[in-house]
């Protein structure tokens, strides 16, 4: 006879009715960065660290057209490259980071970006964060599930993670969702820390997953 699946816990549970919601919530989330291939998805995640999504999209505008590709990024000097990121902040970092992992496309992966985490994580001035929003939705292969300050602060708040660690967070969440849930279920996670849970003071009374969420409990005592 085949083995019984064990049942869900009540977490498990609950974790599956807030994905349930989420879709019904935000049914078109999806990334907010403007990219047409998987290297420029790469370029422009590595540039969001500390800004906006809004604000990368408005420097990427310019920034693919005057480099298309990774040889034109790989070519380019620190010089050029700080003044063309500099509105997204961090910018001598984020320049160096973005050539350096450009040379490496070129020079280890024929000028294509690599389609696993351990080759994407080894690419300069990429972590698991940057590799996983390139491998769910550039390449459609979900390794985990994106975790950025949003997503660290509702699912906190949500109770599903006790961890403040990124990676720690990530296996939590993975632990709960469904795989095929893994890339929507960020989106809209993202999306609900910008509308509704947001940093500040977040808008309990407005929010569809009050009576799942024991921070919201806790607020309205």
């Amino acid at each position: 006879m085949p083995a019984k699946r064990a049942k869900p816990s009540k977490k498990q549970e609950r974790a599956l009715d807030i994905v349930d919601r989420l879709r019904r919530m935000y049914p078109k989330a999806k990334c907010s960065l403007d990219f047409t291939n998987a290297f420029e998805l790469l370029i422009a995640t590595m540039l969001s660290a500390q800004s906006t999504d809004a604000r990368v999209n408005i420097v990427t505008k310019s920034l693919f057209r005057k480099y298309p590709g990774p040889e034109a990024f790989a070519r380019a000097s620190q010089v050029e490259m700080e003044r063309e990121v500099k509105q997204t902040g961090f910018f001598r970092n984020k320049a160096r980071a973005v050539i350096a992992a450009s040379k490496a496309i070129m020079e280890r992966h024929g000028g294509e970006v690599p389609q696993s985490m351990e080759d994407l994580t080894a690419l300069p001035g990429v972590g698991r964060k940057t590799a996983n929003v390139v491998l769910s939705n550039a390449f459609q292969k979900p390794a985990g599930i994106v975790v950025d300050t949003h997503v660290s602060r509702v699912a906190a708040r949500l109770g599903l993670t006790e961890n403040s660690n990124a990676e720690k967070i990530e296996q939590d969440l993975m632990a709960l969702i469904p795989q095929k849930e893994w890339t929507p279920f960020s989106h809209r996670l993202i999306e609900h820390g910008r509308s509704v849970c947001i940093a500040r003071k977040p808008l309990c009374t407005e929010c569809r997953l009050n009576e799942l969420c024991p921070s919201a409990e806790a607020t309205e005592e």
